[in-house]
């Protein structure tokens, strides 16, 4: 294993190292599916400046993909990426029963979506005080 792939895995396990990651990592594994920053907010019960802060470590250690629609920003695992893709096979194994509420939460976010995609906002108040919410 060269110097550069070595680091690279390190920079992988520093970003999972974090709970909240670790759950966004595995609610997009479980699911394939690419998702917005008020998903992912209502999805985890998370504030979005944070939710939005791990986006940024996650794509920092090129976990992620983004790709902008309109306003909108979609973020997936980088699938493409040879480790990407073996982390995502092992987060996949992981016992259902810890990330429960998630997946429910997730589920049921995903039927706000139109044609596909969100426009609905963050629709948890409390997790973005400086943000309207749309009804």
């Amino acid at each position: 294993m060269t110097e550069t792939e070595l680091s690279r895995i390190t920079d992988v396990f520093k970003a999972l190292s974090d709970p909240t990651r670790l759950r966004i990592v595995r609610l997009m594994a479980a699911n394939d599916e690419e998702v917005c920053v008020c998903e992912l907010v209502d999805s985890l019960e998370v504030p979005q400046y944070h939710v939005s802060r791990h986006l940024k470590e996650l794509r920092n250690a090129r976990l992620l993909r983004a790709r902008r629609d309109g306003r909108w920003v979609y973020y997936s695992l980088d699938l493409t990426d040879p480790v990407v893709k073996e982390l995502a096979e092992v987060v996949r194994r992981f016992p259902a029963d810890l990330f429960r509420e998630d997946q429910k939460n997730f589920e049921q976010r995903m039927t706000l979506r139109v044609g596909g995609r969100c426009r609905a906002g963050i629709q948890k108040k409390h997790l973005a005080p400086n943000v309207r919410v749309r009804k």
